[in-house]
């Protein structure tokens, strides 16, 4: 008989949330490359965030909403390889240690593709 046992790792849903934080995974999994990578999480950092649409006017319109509120977007043309799907990268400098900053940042650009029928697809910072 085994006293002790490891428990099985289920797999976990990288869009789910943290019940601790309210945090998705794949958001603190972003942070934990950028601690891993050496960054400091106190300085501000170069943040990209990566948005598709059906089309270019559902790309202009978010990028509308993401410039209001601070955002330098960029509407792309769709790749040959994803035909119809226009891209939008949304940039700023900002801080990303605070875990409120990231869920609620993640809120935001989930709410701008909902209301454009889009995808958002995360994000990436500079370590």
């Amino acid at each position: 008989m085994r006293l002790f046992r490891r428990k099985r790792r289920e797999a976990v849903d990288p869009n789910e949330r943290s019940p601790q934080s309210g945090v998705k995974y794949v958001d603190l999994a972003v942070l934990d490359q950028l601690v891993k990578a050496g960054a400091n999480l106190d300085e501000p950092r170069h943040v990209l965030h990566y948005l598709y649409f059906p089309s270019r006017s559902a790309a202009e319109a978010a990028a509308g909403t993401a410039q209001d509120a601070g955002y330098q977007p960029e509407v792309r043309d769709p790749m040959p390889q994803f035909s119809g799907q226009w891209s939008l990268v949304c940039e700023r400098q900002g801080i990303v240690t605070d875990l409120v900053t990231v869920r609620d940042t993640t809120d935001f650009f989930e709410q701008v593709v909902a209301a454009d029928g889009g995808e958002y697809d995360g994000w990436e910072a500079s370590a």
